[in-house]
């Protein structure tokens, strides 16, 4: 694996990326199985799942119980190796004292990135979801459409291996037939969630995940990927063929050593290695990008951590996709006389119109699922069904009190206990030896849980700026937030506790606990870990920084292939759309470098 030193960097490549995650792993992909000739820059350590992951542990073989610590927020056995909501020697500030305008920024420091960590939920967004202020006057529309990105949606599918149904729902595209994966079967509470949402009208159906249910089909699918390319048709089944379909071990989150789901590290990173055309170097803690006499971007100047010293690579073009925050930090930080307010900011955008999904969840007793039968119900580490959007009428004539949508995400299950009280206090009060053990395996199961995440409409005042104070441990100025939830947030967060109230109700269950107000109930800023925005895509370079392309307006060889560029925030989850953006801008890269124009 050629995992390089700065010292051992070549003196010019074809592009530099920064970051190794979604989009800098699928950038790698495209541009090296092209022959382009790549470095790449990770903040983080080199990681390996395949010989890191704990995989294959009970609960009570890991310390703690993998119970969350604060070193450890998901647990000590959660792919995040490095990183979370602090990073030792890398803080960011808050602009407000305030606790619900205060922004947790969730960074990864690790080869591979959030991909290690996050919960494959791979939804496309719809047609609405690129014009959705031509639908209801807010926020701004892409200067793209669907029909521009569906393709890449298709081949990010193929490669990476999604499963999911196709069901023909308003604005809930569906893929070319052959192209998803078998879904698993739902789960109790999923089937009888599913059963009983008829009431209210909420559709329920299978999610789509970067899980493998089966084998991909090595001996067809890299033709498809690479039509006229026999050495990245072989590189790619190769690839494919590494892989092994799930067979619902453990929680994917812990990160899968026989490359079943999706990560960078395992899927985009191992065939962008076998071409020979990618150097990556870790521990390079990117500080700005460097430009030459002619406007352009040469390169990129880092933080060498394991030495502390500046590096810098050159190359003929530059990658931003370090995650959107992170971007928009070096973007700021890369000031020269002719870009005093940070680079790519002629707009003076970069950093403005930061979202992040809505978060709400409402948790119930269902009696009809108490006292199953013991059954396994592991699955593939993740909610097996949804429920998308379905209000798009009733909120294009303005018949409810917010512009955009929610989607739903399931937890209910006979899951492997975690070692920890499988009763709440109420429920196990005054019950001890043969009567505990009885209570527990009555309410086992019966509990479940919905939770929201719903698109959040940008506002001014959510931005991100350089604190002009405080610098990281290597003197770079730090990122300092702003943030402020509007009634279109808090109103749909109001319906999905109703919702979900009526749901749980429909089941014949009781909620536990009473909901919070919205204000109260809505996730803290950052939590969802779904931020996207900074660096907008337009189509005017005077109200935008990038162009459909990915491409920024002032400096035409740097591009943005991580979320920074979103336009909106939809109701999806942002990873797959991140992945065909970052295939389509890799295609043009690669249409520019034959046409001599990097």
């Amino acid at each position: 694996m050629p995992i390089i030193a700065s010292s051992q960097a070549q003196p010019e490549y074809d592009v530099a990326i920064v970051g190794s995650g979604a989009g800098g792993g699928q950038m790698a992909y495209t541009l090296t199985l092209a022959g382009l000739k790549c470095v790449m820059l990770e903040a983080g350590r080199a990681y390996d799942p395949g010989t890191e992951s704990a995989m294959f542990q009970r609960p009570d073989q890991i310390p703690l119980m993998n119970a969350p610590t604060p070193g450890k927020p998901y647990g000590f056995a959660d792919a995040t190796i490095d990183g979370g909501w602090e990073v030792p020697g890398e803080p960011y500030t808050q602009a407000s004292t305030k606790a619900e305008e205060q922004f947790w920024w969730w960074r990864a420091r690790m080869l591979g990135g959030r991909t290690n960590h996050w919960g494959r939920i791979s939804l496309r967004n719809g047609p609405y979801d690129f014009k959705p202020r031509s639908r209801d006057g807010l926020g701004f529309d892409w200067p793209i459409t669907y029909a521009d990105v569906e393709p890449y949606y298709t081949k990010v599918e193929m490669l990476v291996g999604v499963f999911g149904s196709n069901e023909g729902l308003e604005n809930t595209p569906d893929s070319p037939p052959g192209v998803l994966l078998p879904p698993p079967k739902g789960r109790a509470a999923e089937l009888y969630a599913q059963k009983h949402a008829k009431k209210i009208g909420m559709p329920i159906i299978s999610i789509h995940r970067a899980v493998l249910t089966k084998l991909l089909d090595a001996d067809t699918l890299p033709a498809k990927l690479h039509p006229g390319n026999p050495r990245a048709q072989k590189i790619v089944a190769d690839s494919m063929r590494a892989r092994a379909a799930c067979f619902w071990a453990t929680d994917c989150h812990r990160g899968c050593n026989i490359r079943a789901n999706y990560q960078s590290t395992t899927v985009h990173l191992p065939p962008a290695l076998a071409t020979g055309n990618l150097d990556i170097i870790p521990n390079a803690h990117a500080r700005e990008v460097t430009l030459g006499k002619n406007g352009k971007a040469t390169g990129v100047l880092y933080i060498d951590k394991t030495t502390g010293r500046e590096a810098r690579v050159k190359a003929k073009a530059v990658v931003l996709a370090a995650s959107s925050a992170e971007s928009v930090r070096i973007l700021l930080n890369s000031k020269s006389a002719p870009h005093p307010q940070g680079l790519a900011n002629s707009s003076g955008l970069v950093g403005k119109y930061i979202t992040d999904s809505v978060g709400v969840s409402v948790s119930g007793h269902v009696p009809a699922l108490e006292n199953l039968p013991a059954h396994n119900e592991d699955g593939a580490g993740g909610p097996h069904f949804y429920a998308p959007w379905w209000l798009y009428t009733e909120q294009h004539a303005s018949r409810l009190d917010f512009a955009r949508g929610y989607h739903t995400e399931f937890n209910g299950s006979r899951s492997m206990p975690g070692g920890r009280n499988p009763l709440s206090d109420d429920l196990g009060r005054g019950a001890y030896g043969t009567k505990f053990k009885e209570e527990a395996r009555r309410y086992y199961g019966s509990f479940v849980g919905y939770t929201a995440r719903g698109e959040m409409v940008p506002n001014e005042f959510c931005f991100a700026d350089l604190d002009p104070a405080v610098k990281d441990k290597w003197g770079i100025p730090v990122l300092r937030w702003h943030w402020k939830w509007t009634d279109q947030e808090l109103n749909l967060a109001a319906h999905a506790i109703k919702s979900y109230t009526a749901l749980i109700e429909a089941m014949g269950g009781k909620v536990r606990g009473t909901p919070k107000s919205p204000r109260d109930a809505i996730a803290a800023p950052g939590k969802v870990i779904h931020e996207v925005g900074g660096a907008l895509m337009g189509a005017d370079a005077k109200k935008s920084v990038c162009n459909g392309w990915n491409q920024t307006w002032d400096v035409k060889n740097l591009f943005l292939c991580d979320a920074a560029p979103f336009a909106s925030n939809s109701d999806k989850n942002p990873t797959l759309t991140i992945m065909a953006l970052a295939w389509r801008a890799g295609d043009f890269i690669v249409e520019q470098a034959r046409k001599g124009n990097l």
